[in-house]
């Protein structure tokens, strides 16, 4: 009996590029007819937005600048820049400084963000493992999860070696965020 030669698979290594490789891309329209983000340097594919994760986020959203209002920028669906991983993520909701026309030149860096929220169902495990990682890497002190299969806010802070050491889960009550400690936050207002 002859044996064929098994030739082990060569792993697939996704080729990296940098930010500016990629707003070049962005600028002439590579990317216009689909939902991409920069992950690590490695153009990641959105999930396309179910009803509850639109409805949810763009409810939150409008509450947060009721209850916040001209101390912050929500921004929702937009990017924010990473230079240290070559990231360029586009969170749910981020909120960040005013900056103005500053925001014309350059979306938010870590240092501009007060907290990020994400709502997830299919992507969990990406919201929860790779980008929390990039998110506490940064530096960003807080980032939220709805998680949409449970109905809960899981809430990720102390960063410590790149990676945040507390989570806590939430389903009622009132949460203050880091920044704005004297802003009770309605949970239910956040898992609408």
């Amino acid at each position: 009996m002859t044996q064929a030669l098994q030739q082990p698979n060569p792993a697939i290594v996704p080729a990296k590029i940098t930010l500016d490789q990629y707003h070049r891309m962005v600028e002439v329209g590579i990317w216009e007819d689909c939902r991409v983000e920069l992950l690590n340097g490695v153009v990641v594919e959105m999930s396309p937005e179910g009803t509850p994760h639109a409805h949810r986020s763009t409810t939150a959203g409008e509450y947060l600048r009721g209850i916040l209002g001209t101390q912050v920028q929500i921004r929702e669906g937009h990017p924010i820049t990473i230079p240290a991983s070559g990231s360029e993520p586009e969170p749910d909701i981020a909120i960040v400084q005013r900056l103005g026309e500053e925001y014309a030149l350059h979306h938010p860096y870590p240092e501009n963000i007060f907290w990020i929220i994400e709502y997830s169902n299919t992507t969990l495990k990406k919201d929860l493992e790779v980008k929390s990682r990039v998110y506490a890497a940064a530096g960003i002190v807080e980032y939220w999860v709805v998680n949409l299969q449970k109905n809960e806010l899981v809430v990720m802070r102390d960063i410590s070696d790149g990676m945040y050491q507390s989570q806590t889960i939430l389903t009622t009550g009132t949460i203050e965020s880091l920044a704005f400690p004297e802003v009770a936050i309605e949970i239910s207002q956040i898992l609408v």
